[in-house]
């Protein structure tokens, strides 16, 4: 028995000597491998330097010729330059010289114009005294053209001669006729031209009285139904009380001022100014929440409107956003920072800075939460 244990510990000993030695000549293997690996890198490496070298060379060469490149471009956009700031002095010179131009060109066209009707002036004049186009002045005046025209002294005076002789002779208008026949067209112009604006007076007078009348009649509708939803509503928000709309300052509607009469529960009736702040906060939203029973709109924006009431005229004003929302088919868009007026509405908005520096929108669907909360 003892001597078949030694014969297998040496068996088992010498296998494990042969399995080092086979290790170590994988080991011995792996490090010629590695030897002669790292020598090939070594000769890679040995070659780097002249390559580097030569590399840099050819850098040194790219940095001379672009930095000769440079200068010369610098040169370049110096002399561009100067010739641009040349240009732009020519031009402002030109510039200024146009202007002196256009004013002078301004200057000669007016003096052309001035001439041009004083020419005309001159002509109707010598139409309207001699009765003659202005070229047939000399023929008038019994003057040969070919001939040098007489003294300016001996033609004055005899234009002064003959205008005492005109004078003595009396007023003698030719053209009275003419200028009767026009004075009575421009009268019947005139009467035509006054009957007309009569008759549009009174058009205008009438569409003004039937503009009125329909007018009166719209507002004191609206005014009724309006009066009557914001009765009903004060009392839903006060739980009680009575209020009314009075116009005041004139019998005409469209021209009466309106003022607003409220009596909150265990009050006497009296005008919007003479209740507290939140009084007057509740019976305003009242009054908005009337028109827009009367009129509806699809969406109405209410910003910090229940900022000054307290946490029951809060719950009331949230009931009644309800009550409109399902009764009129109106969006409501709340802005406000009470916990219970957020807590009431369907959706909230709001704006969180979740980095310092960085705004983030957030939105978060109560119902919907509401609802998973429930199934959950």
């Amino acid at each position: 028995m003892v001597n078949l244990r030694c014969g297998c510990e040496s068996a088992g000993g010498e296998r494990s000597w042969q399995e080092r030695r086979e290790a170590a000549q994988r080991h011995e293997a792996e490090l010629g491998e590695r030897a002669r690996s790292t020598q090939q890198e070594i000769d890679a490496l040995a070659q780097q330097p002249g390559a580097i070298a030569a590399r840099q060379e050819r850098l040194a060469e790219l940095i001379r010729t672009a930095e000769e490149e440079r200068r010369s471009a610098a040169d370049r956009l110096a002399t561009a330059e100067t010739a641009l700031a040349e240009a732009r002095r020519g031009l402002k010179a030109a510039e200024t010289a146009l202007a002196g131009r256009r004013e002078d060109k301004v200057r000669a066209e007016a003096a052309l114009e001035a001439a041009v009707e004083a020419e005309g002036g001159l002509k109707r004049r010598v139409r309207e005294a001699l009765d003659c186009p202005p070229y047939a002045i000399l023929v008038t005046a019994g003057i040969d053209p070919e001939e040098a025209l007489p003294e300016l002294a001996e033609v004055e005076g005899r234009l002064q001669r003959l205008l005492r002789e005109r004078e003595a002779m009396g007023p003698v208008n030719l053209r009275a006729e003419i200028e009767a026949g026009e004075l009575e067209t421009q009268i019947a112009d005139l009467q035509r031209e006054r009957e007309d604006l009569t008759q549009a007076i009174a058009r205008l007078r009438q569409g003004i009285s039937g503009l009125n009348r329909e007018g009166r009649q719209r507002l004191m509708e609206a005014f009724t139904a309006v009066d009557r939803h914001f009765g009903q509503l004060f009392q839903r928000l006060f739980g009680g009380g009575r209020a009314h709309l009075a116009m005041t300052g004139s019998d005409d509607p469209l021209e009466a001022g309106l003022e607003i009469m409220a009596s909150p529960p265990g009050k006497k009736l009296q005008v919007l100014s003479l209740l507290s702040g939140g009084e007057q906060a509740l019976t305003a939203l009242a009054l908005l929440f009337a028109v827009f029973r009367t009129n509806p709109a699809p969406i109405c924006v209410l910003d910090e409107v229940d900022a000054p009431l307290d946490d029951a005229n809060v719950d009331r004003f949230c009931t009644l956003v309800d009550e409109m929302t399902r009764e009129t088919a109106t969006r409501f868009l709340v802005i406000t920072h009470h916990r219970l007026t957020m807590a009431r509405m369907h959706r909230l908005y709001g704006v969180t800075m979740g980095e310092r520096g960085i705004s983030q929108l957030v939105s978060v669907d109560l119902e919907r939460a509401e609802t998973l909360r429930e199934t959950g």
